[in-house]
């Protein structure tokens, strides 16, 4: 088979649609430009003697709300139970659904696709009597009474994630009216399913407020701020109580944006938020679909995959929430949850375990694992279905384990490697091809280094001694320091501050729905400063973040980066 070695194992997702609709918004999700290695969020000037430059906030985006985001909303606002439409997919271009809901555009088709969506839901809310009344919260007695105009400005509010306005009170009630052909509920069915195709609700509009502490920035509404809040820490919009706490204001100082911070954590929702942020920083959905020859991978099974992906959650709960500890060590830590064929594949005991039941195991003192990287996820997604990737494992190291950009490569270049069956040729050997050409050679020395250091393990995630018939060598380094294998990868990471520092930076990624910028640098160094000195626990990152100017103010207008 031909192998493909490139130092970019993919494109970026691009825009899910190329026809730009007025319900449809964007703005760009490109990153800054950053060379070979470069730290693509690193502080100006700490490497070069130049003087850090002040913190500006970065520039505002308006984000279309991702599926589970609009599909969790819908639950908020009409309750559970109703069905999943078809909805235009997300894209994650580095890394995240919400950069991707903020720098594509929704197509004509996914205009279509709302409308429908919304059809179908008002029409099984509102066909069911119980239901409807128990939505609305009274009886309409004729189209745009009390009872209608109090609906529409209490929905109004909770779907806006801030109250309407005199006219879009006005509007909406308009329309209950004309549309309701004398039966008010029918009226009420047709504004509700307006409101829903509304950009206030499809979009976040967080376009901030004059800062009366800096009038050189924005500072983010009260009600604003609760809509960041909520969909960085439930992935939903606000509830009533959150929204009263923004009508207070109260979500424009440190004090009360910590007390509901607080409050959201506790419900179980943060939980499940938290965990799909983890998902896609630590890219899990690339084990979708992964399969693997079971005679050349006997331990390979149908189930196995998702064994992986739950054995990685359940370690990263386990530090955040167990034992409140160092998120970092989630890439040396020897501790993990196997069910009965992970342990077999590790060769791990662990008493209790079962097809289906997961038991804490502590990885052997002196063996080849330790951390996430060492882990069947990790080893699996990150290689071909009959030999590994070392270009690609080790730009995982790179990119989503210290935030450092790697380009793609040069379109010209062969990207093909000597078959995996030629004669005298390890798969090392064979990469060698690309580090001597000079056009490759920047990018192979920077990330195959690292990558190498997982060569004793297969594409399953299972430790082998040879590669075509020859003694591995694992040996490679991370800029610099030698290192003898994964191992000492693990060991490594354990106190590089870069890892900590890249936390701070994907989760401000994800939260804002955009690159960061160099203006917000400094900031950034600031959060991750008190992140360490809170000993790495996420939840406290959390906190840290939503009370800091990077999650609070923006800039009037787009800065360069």
């Amino acid at each position: 088979m031909a192998l493909v070695a490139a130092c970019y194992s993919g494109s970026p997702a691009g825009d899910s649609g190329d026809e730009l609709t007025a319900a449809s918004a964007s703005s760009s999700g490109d990153p800054p430009t950053t060379s070979v290695g470069e730290s693509s969020g690193g502080s100006a000037g700490d490497d070069t003697g130049d003087p850090v430059k002040p913190f500006m906030p970065g520039p505002p985006v308006l984000p279309r709300l991702t599926q589970r985001q609009y599909l969790n909303s819908i639950e908020a606002l009409l309750g559970p139970g109703l069905p999943v439409p078809l909805l235009e997919p997300d894209t994650n271009p580095y890394l995240f659904f919400n950069i991707g809901a903020a720098s594509t555009t929704l197509s004509e088709p996914g205009v279509q696709q709302y409308e429908e969506a919304a059809d179908l839901f008002t029409g099984i809310v509102f066909a069911d009597a119980p239901r409807r009344e128990a939505l609305v919260g009274c009886l309409p007695a004729a189209p745009g009474d009390a009872c209608v105009a109090d609906f529409i400005a209490r929905f109004g509010r909770r779907a806006y994630r801030r109250p309407l306005s005199v006219d879009e009170q006005a509007r909406w009630l308009g329309m209950a009216s004309e549309l309701s052909d004398g039966d008010a509920w029918q009226g009420l069915r047709h504004a509700v399913a307006g409101m829903l195709q509304s950009p206030h609700f499809l979009y976040r509009v967080e376009l901030g407020e004059p800062d009366p502490i800096d009038p050189t920035r924005l500072r983010y509404t009260s009600h604003e701020m609760a809509s960041r809040l909520s969909f960085l820490l439930w992935n939903s919009t606000p509830d009533d109580a959150l929204l009263d706490a923004a009508d207070a204001g109260d979500l424009l100082s440190e004090v009360g944006l910590l007390a509901e911070t607080d409050r959201l954590l506790a419900d179980p929702r943060s939980r499940t938020a938290i965990r799909d942020f983890f998902a896609q920083f630590l890219d899990l959905g690339r084990l979708d679909g992964i399969t693997r020859d079971p005679t050349r991978y006997p331990q390979f099974s149908p189930t196995m995959i998702e064994s992986m992906r739950t054995e990685v959650r359940l370690l990263v709960e386990d530090l955040v929430y167990r034992q409140q500890g160092d998120i970092r060590s989630m890439f040396s830590t020897r501790n993990t949850f196997v069910n009965s064929e992970l342990a077999a594949l590790y060769g791990v005991t662990a008493e209790g375990a079962t097809p289906v039941t997961f038991v804490p195991v502590e990885l052997p003192a002196d063996g080849p694992r330790a951390g996430l990287l060492t882990l069947g996820a990790f080893l699996t997604m990150n290689a071909h279905e009959t030999e590994n990737a070392p270009t690609s494992r080790g730009k995982y190291v790179r990119t989503r384990v210290l935030c450092q950009d790697v380009p793609p490569p040069p379109p010209d270049v062969d990207l093909k490697l000597d078959p995996e069956e030629a004669e005298g040729k390890t798969l090392r050997e064979r990469l060698e091809q690309h580090r001597a050409d000079p056009s490759c050679a920047g990018c192979h020395s920077f990330v195959d280094p690292p990558g190498f250091l997982f060569e004793h393990f297969n594409p399953i995630g299972a430790w082998q001694d040879l590669d075509n018939g020859y003694p591995i060598d694992s040996s490679g380094d991370l800029d610099g320091k030698p290192l003898a294998d994964a191992r000492g990868l693990a060991d490594l990471l354990a106190d590089d501050k870069r890892v900590g520092r890249c936390i701070v930076t994907q989760l401000y990624r994800h939260a804002i729905g955009r690159r960061d910028v160099a203006s917000e640098w400094p900031a950034l160094d600031e959060v991750a400063d008190d992140f360490g000195a809170a000993g790495h626990r996420f939840t406290e990152l959390l906190q840290i973040l939503v009370i800091s100017d990077l999650f609070r103010t923006v800039a009037e207008e787009e800065i360069d980066p």
